[in-house]
């Protein structure tokens, strides 16, 4: 079974240490590969072993202090 790569929009990420915080928390999430955050465009994208549930990624990132957008 292959990976599953998802891309997360995030609200209120503003500089390096928002990213590290975020992905951080998202990284504690079970199945997690890797996460990459990005800043500038508040775009978060998660590799992992199966799909995650929303609400968990929704917690990572509130307990990180950010906001997970609406998925389009």
């Amino acid at each position: 079974m292959s990976n599953v790569i998802t891309v997360y929009q995030v609200t209120g990420m503003s500089c390096g240490h928002c990213e590290g915080a975020v992905a951080e928390e998202i990284s504690g999430i079970e199945g997690v590969l890797s996460v990459e955050a990005a800043a500038d465009t508040g775009k978060v994208t998660v590799t992992s072993a199966s799909p995650l549930d929303e609400g968990a990624v929704r917690a990572a990132v509130d307990e990180a202090g950010y906001e997970l957008a609406a998925r389009p």
